[in-house]
């Protein structure tokens, strides 16, 4: 779509391209990310407090503010506050921008526990483009969705020349009535990276870091003290606290697309026995335009001598869901391997969005919604049962 169609706010210096994300681990902190175009007195600060008052309790908090230069584009400033201390199920409101361009909204944190029902958005893919606003007018309408899981690949910037750097602007435009109000979940995909040496750019991910707030620094290390930090983040999930273990990658381990066709098997050799033993619940993956849900199964027997590839059911697995059908520019992958394998449960070349209901400890209900004109139609749906309380009992 042309940037047009999502013009900034009206008004001097109005804060745009509002989002929120998860602020801490215990559900009590939200980080808070706007642009300006200037950086003057105030635009830098955001204002809060709960909706049930009568004002006098407003807090405020200075957010971070930095600015990035990309070939011949040199971005607004841009903005990053951590508001802390929530109460749990209580609405805020926050409130951006000085004078007449002033923009309010609000955000309300969960109750927390391993029964508090919760409802996640899964998306991925999606750029910015008719299709794409389909998927997002689709997942809106549905008052479901309490955050948003995100399998990578944004803006697809990359796709134009030169990188056009005002298509991340113009894409967090887009997302803002849905990404302003409840926390989206950024994994990073191959159009992050944002890597053009041609024009002089070698930084890799440099757009995407600047605008999301995500983790992505760590230690920067590699090989051994990556896979050691995986080790170790495992180890520290307490499943009686936090019952479902959902990962997001963006390039698919199980994909039967003729599109991007076993490009993550050597990361799914490394780290499959660790999915496995750990009972992750379910895998989150984009990349491929098109959409696909495993069984349960898992291939750690893989034998690279002979170069059998033969997975096979395993209730200790977890599903694997390809949900990279948001709608991006690049198109529908519509060419799957046949015959079906029997590893895949259900595919369909079609975009969409998911919703995956975590119910209690023990079940979650999962549907992926097919965009058809101005509705998303339930096109496939499956019952969740956990690995790690119900390890032993097949999928509804």
């Amino acid at each position: 779509m042309s940037l047009e169609t999502f013009p900034p706010p009206a008004g001097y210096n109005a804060p745009e391209q509002v989002h929120i994300t998860q602020g801490d681990h215990n559900g009590r902190g939200m980080i808070i990310s706007w642009v300006t175009s200037l950086n003057e007195d105030g635009s830098n600060v955001v204002t809060y407090w709960i909706a049930s008052s009568d004002g006098s309790d407003n807090k405020s908090v200075i957010a971070t503010t930095s600015s990035y230069r990309y070939f011949d584009y040199t971005s607004g400033y841009l903005h990053h506050a951590i508001i802390k201390e929530l109460e749990y199920k209580t609405k805020y409101f926050y409130e951006l921008g000085t004078g007449r361009s002033t923009r309010q909204f609000n955000l309300t944190p969960p109750k927390v526990g391993p029964d508090v029902p919760y409802t996640f958005g899964v998306i991925g893919d999606l750029g910015q483009t008719y299709a794409s606003n389909q998927t997002l007018y689709n997942y809106m309408s549905n008052p479901k969705g309490q955050a948003v899981l995100f399998a990578g690949d944004l803006s697809y910037a990359d796709d134009h020349p030169n990188h056009d750097q005002s298509k991340w602007d113009s894409y967090g435009r887009f997302v803002e009535p849905s990404a302003a109000y409840q926390p989206w979940i950024w994994a990073a995909g191959n159009h992050e990276i944002d890597y053009a040496q041609s024009i002089g750019e070698t930084q890799p991910f440099k757009p995407y870091k600047n605008r999301y707030h995500v983790p992505y620094r760590a230690s920067q290390n590699k090989y051994t003290p990556q896979n050691s930090w995986l080790q170790d983040e495992f180890k520290k999930v307490n499943r009686s606290e936090t019952p479902w273990l959902i990962v997001l990658v963006h390039a698919p381990w199980y994909n039967s697309n003729n599109y991007h066709y076993m490009e993550g098997e050597s990361m799914r050799v490394t780290f499959e026995p660790w999915f496995v033993e750990n009972k992750v619940d379910i895998v989150f993956a984009g990349h491929v335009h098109a959409y696909e849900r495993s069984e349960r199964v898992s291939n750690i027997q893989y034998n690279i001598t002979d170069g059998m590839s033969t997975p096979v059911k395993d209730q200790n697995a977890p599903v694997y869901i390809t949900i990279g059908d948001g709608g991006n520019i690049e198109g529908i992958a519509n060419i799957f391997t046949d015959p079906q394998p029997s590893y895949s449960a259900f595919r369909e070349a079609s975009f969409g969005h998911a919703l995956l209901e975590i119910k209690n400890r023990t079940h979650a209900h999962y549907t992926w919604h097919r965009n058809k004109e101005d509705e998303a139609v339930i096109a496939d749906s499956i019952w969740l049962k956990n690995r790690y309380y119900l390890p032993e009992e097949e999928t509804i």
